[in-house]
């Protein structure tokens, strides 16, 4: 049967970084694809870039979408326009591109359900494109975002299978790898691989900040030494804490129980990696980091 990205209009609800990369690859792939965007010069400068078919600031160009990406920051996510909610179709299965699932997976049911007249809970798929840059905002759609990337849908028991199978259709013409998983066990894995890495890159800025200020006693001159011979290792591990801040802020919100789990084990390798330095326990160290070592390539 023909993919239901084929046979329907695609809605993309935002067209930031995510639901921008959505509009470049689905027209490329045939798609018709019809964008709901929140400001009249977000609109403009989206259809100069030819983001989507058709790009407006009216949910009534979501009317006649097949399926319906909710590209969103996790805030509007979990309290969207009940002018939105009313311009989804009754027969549209409902996704959305959030790094956090079970919040948003509980949220979308009840709104759904409350709506009455929409989509049918088990229409909606919560899903997350793992792909991303540092950019945001209209400028910052790619083609090719999410090739060879991670999918991971984390249905509910009643998620009608249909709908799920329409999302695994449009992940992989997108060329992503498609993942399912349970909600919670999808957001305690991201806090570990994703949300932590965001505030470990952000301390690790701040400590050569602050500690390139304290160097060789004159913090003019200790500062710029220090920026001037961070190179690709430091621009590596800093990537994701130099990122959007709102996004991290908001990820924080979103998933604060996992993210704490996740920094008590970042709190304790460093701990231990400490107390080796500080007794000089060379032999010791170099051990823990052949591990280190022999571990990364499992997580690429």
């Amino acid at each position: 049967m023909t993919p239901l990205w084929q046979r329907e209009p695609v809605g993309v609800v935002g067209l930031g970084l995510i639901g921008g990369s959505l509009g470049l690859d689905l027209l490329a792939a045939g798609a018709q694809v019809r964008a709901l965007v929140h400001r009249p010069a977000t609109a403009e400068r989206a259809r100069e870039r030819g983001l989507a078919s058709a790009v407006s600031t009216d949910p009534a160009v979501l009317e006649g979408c097949g399926l319906v990406l909710l590209a969103l920051p996790l805030d509007r996510l979990l309290d969207p326009e009940p002018a939105l909610l009313a311009a989804l179709p009754a027969a549209a299965v409902v996704t959305d591109v959030g790094s956090v699932k079970g919040p948003v997976l509980r949220r979308w049911r009840q709104l759904l359900q409350a709506a009455g007249e929409g989509p049918a809970p088990s229409r909606f798929v919560a899903s997350h494109p793992m792909a991303g840059t540092a950019r945001a905002g209209v400028e910052a759609g790619e083609r090719g975002l999410f090739r060879g990337r991670p999918w991971v849908a984390t249905p509910a028991p009643d998620t009608d299978p249909a709908a799920l199978e329409a999302v695994r259709e449009l992940a992989e013409v997108l060329g992503a790898c498609w993942l399912c998983c349970e909600a919670e066990a999808h957001d305690r894995a991201v806090a570990l691989i994703s949300h932590l890495p965001v505030l470990v890159g952000a301390a690790l800025l701040q400590a050569a900040d602050a500690g390139g200020g304290e160097a060789g006693g004159a913090p003019e001159v200790g500062a710029g030494l220090v920026r001037a011979l961070a190179s690709s290792g430091f621009a590596d591990t800093t990537r994701v804490g130099g990122g959007n801040p709102e996004l991290g802020r908001l990820m924080a919100q979103a998933n604060r129980a996992a993210l704490l789990e996740a920094l008590g084990h970042y709190r304790r390798s460093l701990a231990d990696l400490e107390a080796l330095v500080r007794a000089e326990d060379w032999g010791a160290l170099e051990r823990s980091l052949a591990r280190s070592q022999q571990l990364r390539p499992d997580f690429l």
